[in-house]
């Protein structure tokens, strides 16, 4: 095991949603919140984003791998998408297996939780390691803006939070946000998928959510959980591809380990379970830009754009 000592952190959030038509190309096998938090940078015309989900074990080194990606692109900002410190993300976790690969991104970061966060009553040192970036304790959803992009940050642990059917507390919250809100635009991200072809497969409890999503015309939805890269056609909330959908990438890929590909499903259009990175989107005014990157020694990489549907 490693004996790592926690870095600095910083106070942020981030989520991002975008539904659209696309070209593609794959190579290798090919703000505003609850608890008010620290708005993200918003100058310029177009932003970027970086995210991945699954990440520090202290039994691996895979995380640093990963986290030498992030050094290399400094001030960007990074989307944390769940079980960030394995294996119950508890007080010593993040600070002996998170902290020394990722804790220096501390202060660019905006992380949701997962459900390995979940193990420790309450995610309660989630919240505290985090502090204001991680919103309100009991909740753990926020929104800022990036460029000129909206971007939503929710939590799928629904059983700790109320739940995510359409009368739950985070789904009343992101309508009134969305309609607060209405950006070009719009990005959202959490931890449990609502499709994916990995051995824990598709969330139909996310379907609620998706929909609020799809009816404000997002664009984008980020998610973790299985331990692969998926990239997903654009997808109405029942699973149906259609140009007014909204594209999911599953990025679980960033440190822990890989999951196989269990059961490719409709819609699924790009799929890899052997290489660990992040994905760095760019994020324009009306259409974005996605890469997969992986770690050093790895080739496998997915690239493409995609116009916003609003």
């Amino acid at each position: 095991m490693r004996n790592r000592s926690i870095v600095g952190i910083g106070l942020t959030f981030v989520t991002l949603l975008a539904g659209c038509s696309s070209a593609a190309t794959t190579k290798g096998a090919t703000t505003s919140t609850s608890s008010s938090p620290p708005p993200a940078s918003t100058a310029g015309p177009s932003a970027r984003l970086l995210a991945a989900g699954d990440i520090a074990d202290c039994k691996s080194d895979n995380d640093s791998k990963t986290a030498a990606l992030i050094a290399a692109r400094p001030t960007v900002p990074v989307a944390q998408l769940g079980d960030l410190a394995y294996e119950s993300g508890t007080t010593n976790e993040f600070a002996q297996c998170y902290g020394p690969a990722w804790g220096a991104f501390n202060d660019r970061s905006y992380p949701v939780p997962g459900n390995h966060e979940y193990n420790t009553k309450g995610a309660t040192p989630y919240y505290a390691y985090f502090g204001a970036r991680a919103a309100q304790p009991g909740e753990g959803w926020y929104s800022y803006d990036l460029g000129a992009w909206h971007i939503v940050a929710l939590n799928s642990n629904c059983d700790a939070i109320g739940g995510c059917d359409a009368s739950s507390p985070q789904a009343k919250w992101l309508s009134q946000d969305l309609a607060a809100h209405p950006a070009r635009c719009t990005l959202a991200y959490w931890h449990h998928p609502r499709f994916s072809s990995g051995p824990h497969g598709s969330n139909n409890f996310m379907q609620p959510i998706w929909q609020i999503l799809n009816d404000a015309h997002a664009d984008v939805v980020l998610s973790g959980h299985d331990h692969d890269y998926e990239r997903f056609a654009p997808m109405n909330a029942t699973g149906t591809a259609g140009p007014q959908g909204v594209r999911q990438f599953v990025v679980g890929t960033g440190g822990r380990s890989l999951y196989p590909i269990v059961l490719r499903r409709a819609g699924s259009e790009v799929t890899d379970a052997a290489t660990y990175g992040i994905l760095d989107l760019t994020l324009r005014p009306t259409s974005y830009d996605w890469t997969f990157v992986p770690v050093e020694g790895q080739t496998f990489t997915d690239s493409g754009s995609a116009t916003c549907t609003q």
